[in-house]
């Protein structure tokens, strides 16, 4: 996962208004009979996607079309361009059949409705109850639903099991809490050398939020109320977390660089050897050296417990598609069986569904099983103002963790936190 710099009140806002618009327009979608099922008539579909899930998106689109009289047409967009894209799109009333959506901007989306009802056509699967249910909770509104997960990326703890073990640490032992994280990220670093124990993007709030709040949840505590309004980032458990990293920077435990980090790089680090525990993406586990030496395991809490934040893209058919019926067919046929582990699991991608990890892919990869096991107990976090309070390197979410980390070790957190109330409130 890439956290890039990007303003993102003014695109979001910008984005927000124009769907509204658009869908105020109406669109055909909403007069057409509903078919469960799908159709296949030959129909010739749109779709976009954000280049940061291409590949896996190219997967499902190639397989489809070559196994079906409808053909998807696959537009890839720059990352950074994408929310401003479907906005302008959206205004104009040219969305594509179907759109994916990072998740955590899916509630702007799904409220201005630029999404069509897919409640029943979600019920109607037998495997309803299988698919991600933060994702289908993110994509939900007033009880509806509008989204089904389209690729998965959760945060997970890669160790490096080599250095683990010339450190003397177990290496089929990673943390179970968080106090081990950081004993075991010491004993790593104490090697020496160019070895480190730990890295972590410092000036990258995207970052933060997709590796620490983990543990914050895993820990029985909330990073903000229910409908993602108010901050509770300055917590006991928030607090422990932020101590506990401040610690190990100034024990000089983390790799260098961390300070300036924005997101761009953040993962290239753990790759070349020389770290030795990290949180970072599960796309990761197939980006790595054959010859490292990794393991896998999930992010725990302060005493315990396992958490992870549950990222990726939800896809849905625009409100005014005039084929709903054939969009809903790609999207039924990517959620099944066949696809999800043939062209997901077989590529060591975490699955969009909790009830495959039982395949002949993964049962040669136990880190894959244990990121897919994940999927049922992760949290994608809901806030219509989520990007331009924890994404946008201007937002209040960055000051607030950066002077828990590296300003006054007895600063008081709570005007900070206030400032990312006030931005989630809006």
């Amino acid at each position: 996962m890439r956290f890039p710099r990007r303003r993102a009140a003014v695109v979001l806002a910008a984005a927000t208004a124009l769907v509204a618009a658009a869908c105020n327009g109406g669109g055909g979608a909403a007069d057409q009979e509903v078919v469960l099922e799908g159709v296949d008539d030959g129909t010739t579909l749109t779709m976009w996607t954000r280049a940061a899930t291409e590949a896996q998106s190219q997967r499902l689109v190639d397989a489809y079309n070559a196994s079906h009289e409808n053909q998807v047409e696959l537009t890839v967009i720059p990352t950074d361009d994408y929310q401003t894209r479907v906005g302008t799109a959206a205004g104009n009333q040219e969305l594509p059949d179907l759109f994916a959506l990072d998740v955590v901007f899916a509630p702007n989306f799904t409220t201005a409705g630029a999404y069509l009802d897919i409640t029943d056509r979600i019920a109607a699967l037998d495997f309803a109850d299988a698919l991600a249910p933060s994702h289908l909770e993110v994509g939900s509104v007033d009880g509806r639903q509008y989204l089904v997960p389209h690729t998965l990326d959760l945060s997970v703890l890669f160790y490096n099991k080599d250095l683990y073990e010339q450190a003397g640490l177990d290496p089929e032992a990673p943390p179970t809490t968080l106090a081990e994280f950081a004993e075991q990220a010491r004993a790593v670093d104490a090697l020496g050398g160019d070895v480190s124990g730990t890295f972590f993007g410092g000036n990258c709030g995207g970052c933060f939020v997709f590796t620490w709040w983990p543990t914050i949840w895993a820990s029985g505590a909330e990073v903000m109320n229910e409908d993602g309004t108010e901050s509770l980032l300055d917590s006991p458990e928030a607090q422990e977390v932020f101590a506990t990293y401040r610690g190990l920077v100034e024990d000089d435990a983390v790799a260098p660089g961390h300070n300036e980090e924005t997101g761009a790089t953040w993962v290239s680090y753990f790759p070349e050897g020389n770290i030795g525990v990290m949180p970072m993406p599960s796309t990761m586990l197939g980006l790595m050296p054959e010859d490292l030496n990794l393991g896998v395991a999930p992010i725990p809490g302060i005493d315990g417990g396992q958490s992870t934040f549950v990222g990726g893209d939800s896809i849905g058919i625009s409100a005014n598609s005039e084929h709903p019926n054939q969009a809903w067919d790609f999207l039924r046929w990517s959620l099944e069986e066949e696809q999800q582990v043939g062209l997901m699991a077989a590529n060591g991608d975490v699955m969009a569904r909790t009830d495959l990890g039982d395949n002949e892919y993964y049962a040669s990869n136990p880190n894959a099983v244990i990121m897919n096991d994940l999927v049922a107990v992760g949290r994608t976090p809901y806030s219509l103002n989520f990007g331009q309070t924890f994404n946008d390197p201007q937002g209040p979410w960055l000051p607030l963790v950066r002077e828990a980390v590296y300003g006054d070790a007895n600063a008081d957190l709570a005007a900070l936190n206030d400032d990312v109330t006030a931005s989630l409130a809006g």
